[in-house]
């Protein structure tokens, strides 16, 4: 047993240890997020398409309100502050929740939904490129997969990976969710990976690629009936699939967003309705088991649907809904080294 001499040293020890460990903290506090621009000069929105390409930021369509058609605009800027308008009316019409990607040195846009609530609402499954953000060619009329809007897609292993997403938006059902994987090696001629991934039918959902694995996590259904998880899944073939993680730290969420990020998964922001809240958080993983909430002093308010990117070697979050809907920037940068 200690003594109580050693007992006291040993206290003091620990306390010593604990205040220089605060001291460390406080001279070397997280970097803050920064804001970018206030108002950027494309109209609030959220549920835009978005994408790096050519050394620039690109946001197009959205959403304004469900009781209009969505817009149809392009913007780009080389700095997230500066935007040029490149279209007005891009001839998809359909860009309300698209799926977007770059790939083959294209800019794609994929799915999405046209309408709101009003009548004449659908989902789609056209697809299209662009090199320019203007001059758009319709590459598909129609996909393999469905109509379906809210999909996840990313480039793996030299191919386009199309997962899950819902049929019908505001009016489907739990039938109308998928959790299918489709893949292309040429962005518009596709094949059914697997009909059945094994996570649960999902749409709002966001998928990654890291370490040469893929990705799916969170999201749900919005309505007739909500739901949402915070599970995490990986596969190494796009067909096989294994749950790594049944319940991340962070909440259930839909309408979030994702990037990789200095070797780490990142997940930002999202709205959920256990507790009825739009998150405002950022949270990081290597591997999607260990996740740990990154919080510096300042950041942005809490959204859902809003864009992210990864350019210039930051992190940029723009637009969204608080509410209201907004059209703000903001970027953090993290050393080499953090």
């Amino acid at each position: 047993m200690l003594s109580k001499m050693n007992k006291r040293n040993y206290l003091l020890t620990i306390l010593f240890l604990s205040l220089l460990v605060n001291d460390l903290k406080a001279q070397n506090p997280l970097p803050n997020w920064e804001k970018v621009s206030e108002k950027a000069d494309w109209q609030a929105r959220d549920s835009q398409g978005e994408m790096v390409y050519k050394d620039k930021l690109w946001i197009l369509g959205g959403w304004f309100d469900s009781h209009h058609a969505p817009p149809r605009d392009v913007w780009s800027s080389p700095n997230g502050k500066d935007w040029d308008k490149v279209a007005s009316n891009a001839p998809w019409i359909h860009s309300d929740l698209p799926m977007t990607v770059v790939y083959d040195d294209k800019m794609w846009v994929m799915g999405g939904w046209y309408n709101g609530r009003l009548e004449g609402h659908s989902a789609s499954n056209s697809i299209w490129s662009s090199t320019n953000g203007k001059d758009w060619e319709l590459e598909k009329k129609a996909a393999s997969w469905t109509p379906r809007i809210a999909s996840t897609v990313v480039e793996f292993k030299g191919k386009l990976w199309l997962m899950g997403g819902i049929e019908n938006y505001y009016f489907g059902d739990q039938k109308s969710l998928k959790n299918d994987v489709w893949v292309s090696g040429n962005g518009k001629d596709w094949e059914l990976a697997t009909a059945d991934a094994g996570w649960s039918p999902r749409a709002y959902h966001q998928s990654a690629v890291l370490d040469g694995k893929m990705y799916v996590f969170g999201g749900g259904n919005y309505t007739p009936e909500y739901h949402a998880k915070n599970d995490v899944w990986v596969t190494e073939d796009g067909i096989n699939w294994e749950q790594v993680t049944e319940a991340a730290p962070w909440n259930e969420r839909i309408w979030f967003s994702s990037v990789v990020y200095r070797d780490c998964i990142w997940i930002m922001g999202s709205w959920s309705n256990n507790p009825y809240k739009n998150w405002g958080d950022a949270w990081y993983s290597r591997d999607g088991i260990n996740w740990i909430e990154y919080k510096p002093k300042i950041s942005w308010p809490g959204r859902h649907e809003h864009s992210a990117f990864v350019f210039q070697d930051k992190i940029f979050v723009a637009g969204g809904m608080l509410p209201p809907l907004v059209n703000d920037v903001w970027s953090l940068y993290l050393p080499e080294d953090w």
